[in-house]
């Protein structure tokens, strides 16, 4: 039961936080996500993996309650659209370290931009800089 890395609308204080993560969890702590870059998508972001090791997004490790951790995971994947091998997928769910605050590292599940959405976000994506979608400009 790996927790989740989330960096967009799952964040705490972000809409779908409340909808989806308000009583099934038992940690959200500040984490980032190296080798990582961050594009601005149609009212969510995408992360998407970085070439040679660079960048880093911002966001949270969330641990789920054990009791909810099945019903979490089937409904981020349902969210997030996401079915193992679909090739309409438009986020794969991928198992990368992430870094707590303190040093930490986690393996945790991500949501990465699917190969299609990937290769239309490198050529024509808006990327966040700072890496942190609550500071889009």
């Amino acid at each position: 039961m790996l927790p989740f890395f989330v960096y967009g609308t799952l964040r705490p204080g972000e809409p779908n936080h409340d909808l989806f993560l308000r009583g099934r969890t038992v940690a959200e702590q500040p984490a980032r996500m190296h080798g990582m870059a961050l594009y601005d998508g149609p009212g969510y972001p995408y992360a998407v993996e970085g070439r040679g090791g660079a960048g880093e997004v911002s966001g949270e490790i969330v641990t789920a309650a054990p009791e909810e951790y099945a019903e979490l995971l089937r409904a981020l994947d349902q969210l997030e659209e996401y079915a193992p091998g679909d090739p309409a997928n438009l986020y794969e769910r991928v198992e990368r370290p992430a870094t707590l605050a303190d040093g930490t590292v986690v393996r945790a599940w991500v949501y990465v931009a699917a190969p299609a959405v990937e290769a239309g976000l490198r050529a024509r994506g808006k990327p966040i800089e700072s890496g942190d979608w609550r500071l889009r400009g």
